[in-house]
């Protein structure tokens, strides 16, 4: 049993070391930034490190060296004097309310005032924060660091309330674009956040300011990389293996299956989320724990909105000037879905200058799907319902088609609203079936032709047609005429061909099917 601590949700330092928590070693980062500029801006998804290493900068400026015995910063050449430190945290506030924004920034503020004893300050917040930069400066003899923690969030929270969002948006703003003229008293700046909104510009006045979001060389300064989870966590994964009857190496390969894949730079490492990892060390399971932390309704409103077939996501293409300057205003997804993490990095074309994007892994695939299915087919939202997703698993796993297919038919004959297509019908069969936990393929691009849907488990291969408005003979010709089962005449398991016809005519509304055996 590992006696290892497992700092679950913490994001203090000076707490995990003195404490004894593990701790995976970001500290080489220190000396490259110094060195990198003076106003630095990161954007890495939320519960993934940002915080901490908010704070580990914090403990290197304050100069607090014992804290850093044994890790990299330790035996750098770095200057250690003490400077004053501003940390802004804007993350723990409820941002819906009128005034929340005000209320943070005037108790940050008023801390600080005491702190440097100031008695006699302007009214405004931006003219306070002035004053405490000028002061912290006057009363040290030191240039002033300036940390600010998920500086967006004022504006994720609350941005389909567009007045609520225009007012936070001039206060931060007003706030933070005085920072040009204290320059003069600034040693550095580190800015952190989900995403980078380039039309917002809230820091444009920031002078020469950084963005290393996609830079290559700061591409693992938050999540793990393979090595630093197995050399700082291997007891705990033994032990993971231990409760789940397993050898290491197997346990390992499904954490990379739940938990890794994060690529924010080409020329970075695939990276684990380190919120699930350490809850999945800590309770000795695998499952979904960082997408159950929040839950991103108006992104699957977006892609479902925008018409983007669910299997698109995994094959999404953008440029970098579109992954990195998002907005609310911009009705597209993929940018932010990039930038908060629910897609990652896969692959880069030099001449077409495009990234490839996919899910980066099983956990946040599976939580975005669960996500839009209702989406389609809303009775699939409520838990212990025969058309809870959980039903149909039982029955793909089973070979039990025909009831798949009878309660496919029931549940689509409930759908909502008259703009429905094909492509309605054929998405929530592919949602269904991957929250089953199966292997799906859309539109495989066969030798005479695309076939719409493969599910595949161990023991069944469903091979399905769809049509809309047609025939369900009409379906299983195409099926044999351009020979969608060919590919599988090897495959030892059992084949089924589904052909599906939906119905919108009065008469015969829903679904028709024929199935027969490959």
């Amino acid at each position: 049993m590992s006696d290892l601590r497992y700092p679950v949700g913490m994001q203090s330092f000076p707490n995990i070391i003195e404490e004894g928590y593990a701790y995976v070693d970001k500290t080489h980062y220190i000396k490259p930034l110094l060195q990198q500029g003076k106003s630095i801006f990161l954007s890495r998804p939320r519960r993934f490190g940002k915080s901490l290493f908010l704070s580990t900068l914090k403990s290197y400026f304050e100069g607090r060296r014992y804290l850093f015995k044994g890790l990299a910063a330790d035996s750098m050449d770095l200057d250690w004097t003490p400077s004053p430190v501003l940390r802004f945290d804007l993350n723990a506030e409820d941002f819906s309310q009128e005034d929340g924004l005000i209320n943070l920034l005037d108790r940050l503020l008023s801390e600080y005032e005491k702190e440097y004893a100031m008695t006699e300050t302007t009214t405004t917040l931006a003219g306070r924060f002035s004053q405490l930069i000028r002061k912290a400066f006057e009363v040290t003899g030191r240039k002033v660091v300036i940390l600010v923690d998920e500086y967006d969030k004022p504006l994720q929270d609350i941005h389909e309330y567009k007045e609520l969002f225009e007012k936070n948006l001039r206060l931060l703003k007003s706030f933070f674009g005085n920072l040009k003229s204290m320059d003069e008293y600034i040693r550095f700046a580190f800015i952190t956040g989900v995403a980078r909104f380039a039309k917002v510009s809230i820091f444009s006045d920031l002078n020469n300011l950084k963005d290393i979001s996609m830079a290559n060389e700061y591409a693992d300064i938050c999540g793990w990389t393979k090595a630093e989870l197995v050399d700082n966590f291997r007891p705990g994964i033994e032990d993971l293996a231990e409760e789940r009857e397993e050898d290491f190496d197997t346990t390992l390969k499904e954490m990379r299956k739940y938990y890794d894949g994060y690529l924010f730079a080409l020329k970075g490492s695939r990276l684990y989320n380190p919120y699930s990892v350490l809850n999945a060390l800590t309770d000795k399971e695998i499952d979904e724990y960082w997408f159950d932390t929040a839950t991103p309704t108006f992104l699957a409103r977006w892609v479902r909105n925008n018409g983007i077939e669910p299997w698109e996501l995994n094959d999404m293409q953008a440029t970098k000037k579109e992954l990195i300057a998002v907005g609310f205003d911009n009705r597209n997804p993929i940018p932010l879905m990039f930038q908060t993490g629910y897609l990652s990095l896969d692959s880069y074309d030099s001449d077409s200058q495009l990234y490839t994007l996919r899910f980066p892994n099983r956990e946040v695939e599976n939580g975005f799907f669960y996500l839009l299915l209702p989406l389609y087919a809303p009775a699939t939202d409520r838990k212990g319902s025969p058309f809870d997703f959980t039903e149909f698993r039982k029955d793909l796993a089973k070979g039990n088609i025909r009831e798949f297919m009878e309660r496919l038919q029931t549940m689509l004959k409930d759908l909502p609203g008259k703009d429905h297509n094909e492509s309605t019908y054929r998405a929530t069969t592919f949602l269904l079936a991957t929250l089953c936990g199966t292997r799906v393929i859309a539109e495989h691009d066969g030798y005479k032709g695309l076939s719409d849907l493969e599910i595949a488990t161990n023991r069944f291969i469903y091979l399905f047609e769809f049509k809309y408005n047609k025939s369900v003979k009409e379906a299983m010709d195409q099926i044999n005429d351009r020979d969608y089962a060919g590919r599988f005449a090897m495959d030892h398991r059992k084949l089924y061909l589904i052909a599906a016809n939906f119905s919108e005519k009065k008469d015969h509304r829903g679904l028709e099917y024929e199935i027969t055996e490959g």
